[in-house]
């Protein structure tokens, strides 16, 4: 979302409004002139956006180390699966299959 309505002003500039912003796009443009102006605007994207995908890549990280731990700690707590099923006893439950389908059970 684009505005927080219970904030002033624009939730993705923080604390700048419009007037600041401007400010400091007459300054940059009287610094670095008309022709350099876009070649640093480009430059400036790319590394906010890798700097971005830096941090989301470090989050994930960091959360998929947090869901390592937890299954660790959560392991000694599952029985495995070969402690419950035994194949070594026959199972008695399982009724005997049928052979003649033209009779009623």
């Amino acid at each position: 979302m684009l505005f927080d309505l219970s904030q002033k002003g624009p939730f993705m500039f923080g604390s700048l409004g419009i007037p600041e912003l401007i400010l400091i796009f007459i300054v940059a443009l009287l610094v670095f002139g008309p022709k350099r102006l876009p070649e640093i605007g480009r430059t400036l994207g790319k590394a906010i956006g890798e700097f971005k995908k830096a941090t989301d890549d470090l989050k994930n990280t960091i959360e998929r180390e947090v869901q390592v731990e937890e299954m660790k700690q959560l392991a000694p707590h599952i029985t495995p699966a070969a402690e419950v099923v035994s194949r070594d006893e026959p199972v008695a439950a399982l009724p005997a299959e049928r052979t003649d389908y033209t009779k009623p059970a």
